[in-house]
């Protein structure tokens, strides 16, 4: 019986997987094209994966050889005769296991002789003639493809390397060399100088200025999601709603290939398994589902802590996020400003209409409670005010949505009425959601809606116990503005199929009138806080 995946190299043989055809064909008509070029993406982004079937696909055509750089070690790039070593080896591990095959065996004996303890020193000009003569004597195309190129990434000997392969490529019309090369990783790797030099030093061009664009999508489609989803359901007869459930899985995910794989794997083996749910059938529902998004909201696994350990590394990238977060504006997608670049590189944030986002909405809530659960920010009044009062807000497993905003202006208005209206705008959302955590920590979540956010408003939507909760927090700009923001909202309501909404609004006017009141339009109601 196959199974989720989310350890590594996912095979169709074995486990439950997305079709990736559309990107293999793609990928495949760049290598058709002679091309050099990286696939660089976030962490467990499905790269080996795709990397492992793309091989497959070309065996018939061409001779592929598949590296990876994965483990080689600090030592391997003591010496330009250290690094030759562990590179001939690998080639020759990929003819002895039989994983490359039609070598000639003069070249197999050669390889074999080159990677030896014992073997003498070479340079990367033998590497270089290495290249020439097997291009020259296999009958087929030879193709090199190289995974993990981060693990060698921080080293000059590895510039060296690539201005090898760049090398070879300028010749290519007068001697024999690799058809097609692939280098993959989280890097761009024609950054790669700004990732060894010291900060003083940074440079960005790169021998790897050769490589073509390569914009082919590896985000899992919301399709392919559905067709694996029955594919599952033709196994385990569950008598899920697979369209619904598909639909959960990509909003919330956006295709992340890892995160997708995790959801799933923790619907089927952890949720239907737990005392909740009596069996499948219950488990692939929506309130299985959300149940699931709260263990990957909570867990430690290696996805997030790269993605923590970026925001450590990267001071620029740290504070973009937090004020893309924070701030309740758009941000222009400027690929020229360094913490961009980083930002998408790392898997961060994407390219929606020239306007950078998150990447999905578990990245994002993900990215919330980090910055909203430092000691600073679990120290502050208004959230141990939420934490006294928590059990007022909480009737019968519901959340009482109009208790909270009542109670949030009264703390909001005694703790920071005063406050400036730079205040007021930078701060205002970060503390309603601070507020909003504390209640529903542990049971429900939260997420921004992207698409909704603009200069003067957000949309949080609440998940809790199966109910969600519209709240549309905005900055007063006047009634005309005020009054088409609801008209807005109650668009929103439409679209998430409720009849109840709730608006926060931070008015900046000292005659203002705060409260809460309710406001009928149409067959919607809308329970307006002002602070």
């Amino acid at each position: 019986m196959k199974e989720f995946n989310v350890e590594g190299l996912c095979l169709p043989e074995l486990h439950y997987m997305v079709d990736i055809e559309e990107q293999l064909l793609a990928i495949e008509k760049l290598v058709s094209r002679r091309k050099y070029f990286t696939i660089n993406r976030g962490r467990q982004y499905g790269k080996t994966t795709i990397l492992h079937a793309l091989k497959r696909k070309l065996d018939e055509e061409y001779c592929v050889f598949l590296l990876s750089f994965e483990g080689i070690g600090a030592d391997a790039f003591s010496s330009s005769a250290t690094f030759c070593k562990h590179l001939f080896k690998l080639f020759y591990d990929t003819i002895e296991f039989g994983e490359v095959t039609g070598i000639p065996d003069e070249i197999t004996e050669q390889l074999y002789d080159l990677s030896r303890e014992d073997a003498k020193p070479t340079t990367l000009q033998t590497f270089t003639d290495f290249v020439v003569k097997i291009c020259k004597q296999v009958e087929k195309p030879v193709v090199l493809i190289v995974d993990e190129v981060d693990a060698a990434s921080n080293n000059d000997l590895f510039i060296t390397f690539l201005g090898r392969l760049r090398d070879m490529y300028l010749r290519r019309m007068t001697r024999p060399t690799f058809h097609s090369v692939i280098l993959a990783g989280v890097y761009d790797v024609k950054n790669l100088k700004e990732k060894i030099r010291p900060e003083d030093k940074r440079v960005t061009n790169s021998p790897w200025n050769i490589a073509a664009q390569f914009d082919v999508d590896m985000s899992l489609s919301k399709k392919g999601i559905l067709e694996m989803l029955s594919e599952y359901e033709a196994d385990h007869q569950t008598g899920m709603d697979i369209n619904e459930m598909s639909s959960l899985i990509y909003d919330y995910t956006s295709g992340y290939p890892f995160l997708v794989s995790r959801l799933c794997k923790l619907l089927d083996e952890e949720v239907a398994e737990s005392d909740e749910f009596e069996h499948k059938s219950l488990a692939w529902t929506k309130k299985g589902f959300l149940v699931a998004l709260r263990v990957i909201l909570t867990e430690q696994n290696t996805l997030f802590e790269s993605l923590t350990g970026k925001l450590i590394d990267f001071p620029g990238l740290n504070k973009m996020i937090y004020r893309l977060l924070f701030s309740g504006m758009q941000m222009g997608y400027n690929i020229d400003n360094p913490a961009t670049s980083i930002a998408e590189m790392f898997g961060f944030i994407k390219n929606k209409n020239h306007i950078a986002v998150i990447s999905n909405r578990i990245f994002e809530t993900r990215l919330y409670n980090r910055y909203l659960s430092t000691d600073e920010m679990e120290s502050n009044d208004i959230y141990e005010a939420s934490l006294r009062e928590k059990s007022q807000f909480i009737i019968n497993g519901h959340l009482n949505m109009r208790r909270i905003l009542e109670r949030f202006v009264v703390h909001f208005n005694d703790l920071y009425g005063d406050c400036d209206e730079i205040f007021l705008e930078e701060d205002g959302r970060k503390y309603f959601l601070l507020f909003i955590k504390s209640i529903i920590n542990g049971i429900g979540n939260y997420y921004v809606e992207a698409r909704t956010r603009s200069m003067g408003k957000t949309d949080v939507i609440v998940d809790y116990g199966g109910e969600q909760y519209i709240i549309e927090m905005k900055i007063w700009r006047g009634n005309e503005y005020h009054t088409r923001g609801e008209q807005q909202l109650v668009g929103y309501l439409d679209d998430y199929r409720v009849d109840k909404g709730y608006m926060l609004s931070f008015n900046f006017n000292k005659k203002k009138q705060i409260g809460v009141q309710d406001i009928v339009i149409g067959d919607k109601l809308i329970v307006e806080a002002v602070v």
